[in-house]
């Protein structure tokens, strides 16, 4: 008998939003109960705007039912969520929404509440105009951030916060980043075209191209052949800041899922430790590797703890993705939302300072060093990187504005007008350029 895909998402978000478990893991368990890619492609989508959307909706119910249902039925709760996101978010017909939503109830073996969900789902959409006014007057459910990362965000970018958290409840375009060395990115985008995708060159980025909508990657000519991989336009200025040669000694440091290391290869035949301390991340990056056909040296290991893995010779570049609050990626990491706490900010902060500090050393003098973060608040981007410069007299700030890239003696074009400069370095918000937010800062050792 076929699974009903919405019970299955109903299920699955559950366990998203109230037992903390990833929306990646949930797809990546349930997908292949459901042949049909329609279905696969239905069932992504509700667990994404699920999660996105889960606080607004969420709080909608508490005025809806009597009792709440969240304890005794949570697999009921989260389909009264999605019977709303299927009407509001996914705008779905009304009947064929709210019919299969009821139906899903059966299938989730609690047939005795469909009666219920049905007269929740009617009752929303008698009363629509004035709950969604209600909604719509409270910060936390207008956007569906919560309370703490609202405050935050208007503390840190008072005058960009609204359009923040507007830009991270849209659907974000698909990136992929050209492999330089396995072909050329114009005949990429050719075949992406042949094969029915309407593929285009990013506008600011050497090796970026642009799919309007996700889709099944793997499926994409050129994917076995580890022609492209999929990257946001954010991460890829990663390579421009490094400025790696060939044959320099670099590192990435946390460096899973390979994503960076592998562009840096792309760009240059450098000699690349990528480290990871997770055995099962540390799998994706080779994963990466292999099919991209490059090679890195993997090692497992604390970027915090340089003396249980380095070889003691310097680095000429270093590459920091410091483990962060993914504040900047909620619009393609929706359910980080659900699960990030504001306690975590300040010991996030302790860990980001610990490797920033540790890995100082390893860099060769003249030698550069790109402190990045995927999050948008200060605490983990100016704030951790300025204790560095307090220490270290011979750390020095290498300005940018991504309009031009200093790259030493000499500017590196590379026309990305996005972002705009930090206390120290620079930060891309959520939907500049319609990218992912993310900080950087670049720093030089003085010989």
């Amino acid at each position: 008998m076929k699974p009903d895909t919405r019970a299955l998402a109903a299920s699955g978000l559950a366990e998203i939003a109230l037992r903390g478990a990833s929306l990646r893991e949930v797809m990546e368990r349930t997908a292949p109960r459901l042949p049909d890619p329609r279905d696969r492609a239905l069932l992504m989508a509700l667990l994404s705007e699920g999660a996105r959307w889960w606080l607004r909706y969420d709080a909608a119910l508490d005025e809806l039912l009597a009792r709440p249902l969240r304890r005794k039925e949570p697999a009921i709760h989260a389909l009264l969520v999605l019977g709303l996101v299927q009407l509001e978010v996914l705008q779905l017909e009304d009947y064929a929404a709210v019919a299969a939503t009821v139906e899903a109830t059966r299938a989730l073996k609690r047939p005795a509440l469909a009666g219920l969900v049905n007269a929740v789902l009617r009752r929303w959409q008698r009363e629509r105009r004035e709950r969604i006014a209600r909604l719509d007057a409270r910060p936390d459910t207008r956007h569906a951030h919560p309370d703490w990362l609202a405050a935050a965000l208007a503390r840190d970018w008072p005058a960009q916060a609204e359009a923040v958290m507007a830009a991270d409840n849209r659907e974000p375009p698909l990136m992929l980043r050209a492999n330089r060395r396995r072909g050329d990115r114009d005949a990429l985008i050719a075949a992406l075209r042949d094969a029915g995708q309407a593929a285009e060159a990013h506008p600011w980025l050497a090796d970026g191209i642009v799919l309007p909508h996700s889709t099944d990657v793997t499926r994409l000519p050129g994917f076995a052949e580890g022609t492209f991989a999929v990257q946001d336009g954010a991460a890829q200025a990663a390579a421009d800041l490094v400025d790696a040669r060939d044959g320099q000694r670099v590192l990435d440091a946390c460096a899973a899922p390979g994503g960076k290391a592998c562009h840096l290869l792309e760009r240059a035949r450098a000699e690349l430790t990528a480290l990871e301390m997770d055995d099962t991340r540390a799998a994706r990056i080779r994963q990466n590797l292999d099919r991209l056909h490059l090679t890195a040296k993997l090692v497992i290991g604390d970027a915090g703890n340089p003396s249980a893995w380095w070889d003691g010779r310097p680095f000429d570049r270093i590459l920091i993705d410091a483990p962060c609050s993914a504040s900047g990626v909620l619009r393609r990491r929706p359910d980080v939302r659900l699960h990030r706490r504001e306690s975590d900010i300040a010991e996030l902060g302790v860990l980001q300072r610990r490797i920033l500090h540790a890995l100082w050393p390893l860099l060769a003098p003249g030698g550069r060093l790109v402190y990045a973060t995927c999050s948008l608040l200060r605490a983990e981007n100016e704030a951790v990187v300025a204790d560095l410069l307090a220490v270290q007299a011979d750390a020095e700030v290498v300005p940018f504005d991504l309009l031009a890239v200093q790259a030493d003696a000499e500017v590196v074009p590379f026309d990305l007008p996005v972002g705009q400069r930090a206390a120290v370095g620079w930060q891309i918000l959520p939907g500049d350029g319609d990218l992912d937010g993310m900080y950087y800062a670049v720093l030089r050792k003085r010989p």
